[in-house]
């Protein structure tokens, strides 16, 4: 069978499923790519674990290529905002060209680890001096054709940013390739509304409370655009984004956004870090989804999410990987549980009731709260849906003798083997034996680009 070939009929000694392992399923494949009722044939076995992929809702594809380049420390106490200053000036350098390979390698990444869609809040819309390209969505176009050619699904949010503060300042020089009008953007997603396919959807980001002038926003929240489809916003992520925003709109900013938005299921609050218990209890009663990226505030330095409190009001989390140190749902979720460990001094937080198991409700919960920030028929291997899943090495020691009580928990905290055996998209593998199809192509254009804007 070739790599890229339509597979059509599958039996999985183990399938999860929201209710747990189901043990010898049998699901169909069709020709578009989405799963069908199994009517004739033989199928394939799948002598494996077998998951839905993970959607990843949170990512900034060009921080991926400066991984590794913000671990000095400077000559003060090093913090979100000085790093900020590193991520605006590595910023500057990247062009469409240099995007599309970067994201690519980075979506190509993403699928050797287990996520099969990918929400990208972009902002990287413009020449470095402000100016637009010639072509207005360059910058867009760039991370499209990066995830076809990875094959991965893409939900992808332009963003709207205004402004350099909460005091409504003009953008800095090093952020005006990021700024947009309010009628230059809703031309942008009007241009690229039109290429929504079904490996495409797109989305609305307003970048955080701070990018958006109190002035303009009345008028962005109840335009047509933001009434359907995803909206995605950074909130609450630093204490000084907290107390810039009391100080400057008289209320956290949380509760800001619920008293000047209908915010509803639609609505990913991406980070949401700093939250009174009342902000916790009003945004798990709204549906929104608190979009959750443990490495990147672990490595930024941002605090820890109130988890508990959170999930015992029926909050919706997911998982993103952001700025990219890490590429992996396993040590999003690992660290998710284990950063409420080290708070808490106890353990098994996630699992609030005698007997659940960790890794299986956070794999559910993250699962069921990407499906909702990415807005795709993706997540289960149901009836209509995408055929995205990942199946696990059964040959691992790491998952020997281990059966539906310990599986999903081996998975996510038993060692740092890679256990992402293989993983197919939209009815197309495109991982077999650990190895993408095309990854020895999209790697060497990345090194090259990579050699181009060190250069620079």
């Amino acid at each position: 069978m070739s790599d890229m070939a339509t597979v059509h009929a599958f039996q999985a000694r183990q399938l999860w499923h929201e209710a747990g392992w189901r043990s010898d399923a049998t699901f169909a494949v069709d020709e578009r790519g989405r799963v069908a009722h199994m009517e004739s044939g033989t199928p394939q076995y799948l002598d494996d674990w077998v998951l839905p992929g993970m959607p990843n809702l949170h990512s900034h594809a060009f921080q991926r290529a400066m991984a590794g380049l913000a671990e000095r420390r400077g000559p003060s106490d090093d913090s979100f905002w000085t790093w900020r200053e590193t991520m605006y000036a590595f910023a500057a350098r990247v062009d469409p060209d240099t995007l599309q390979a970067i994201a690519a390698q980075l979506y190509v990444e993403m699928l050797k680890a287990g996520y099969t869609q990918v929400c990208e809040f972009h902002y990287l819309h413009h020449q470095p001096d402000g100016t637009p390209y010639a072509q207005p969505e360059a910058m867009s176009l760039a991370l499209i054709e990066a995830a076809r050619e990875a094959g991965i699904a893409l939900t992808l949010l332009p963003v709207l940013y205004m402004s350099g503060g909460f005091d409504g300042r003009p953008l800095s020089p090093r952020q005006r390739r990021f700024g947009h009008d309010v009628d230059n953007y809703f031309r942008l997603l009007a241009t690229l509304r039109k290429l929504e396919s079904d490996d495409v959807r797109l989305g609305v980001a307003l970048h955080s409370l701070r990018a958006i002038p109190e002035q303009s926003w009345r008028g962005v929240v109840e335009s047509e655009a933001l009434k359907t489809g995803p909206v995605h916003i950074h909130i609450a992520e630093q204490i000084g984004e907290v107390q810039d925003c009391i100080a400057t709109r008289g209320a956290r900013p949380v509760e800001w956004l619920f008293q000047h938005a209908a915010v509803d299921r639609r609505w990913c609050l991406v980070h949401a870090t700093h939250l009174t218990e009342s902000e916790t209890a009003q945004l798990a009663r709204s549906g929104a989804i608190a979009g959750l990226c443990p490495t990147t505030e672990a490595n930024l330095g941002d605090g820890l999410f109130p988890l508990a409190r959170y999930l015992d009001a029926n909050g919706v989390i997911g998982i993103g990987s952001d700025s990219h140190i890490s590429i992996s749902p396993v040590e999003e979720l690992r660290w998710l549980e284990y950063g409420q460990r080290l708070q808490t001094r106890h353990r098994n937080v996630a699992a609030r009731h005698a007997g659940d198991s960790v890794g299986e409700t956070l794999w559910r919960a993250s699962l069921r709260g990407g499906v909702q920030a990415a807005d795709m028929a993706i997540g289960s291997l149901e009836h209509g849906k995408r055929a995205d899943f990942v199946v696990l090495d059964h040959d691992s020691p790491l998952l020997a003798a281990r059966d539906s009580r310990s599986a999903m928990d081996s998975f996510l905290f038993a060692g740092n083997v890679p256990l992402v055996r293989h993983v197919m998209t939209r009815g197309r593998w495109v991982v077999r034996d650990f190895k993408h199809h095309d990854e020895a192509r999209i790697a060497a254009r990345y090194r090259s680009a990579m050699e181009r804007l060190t250069n620079a």
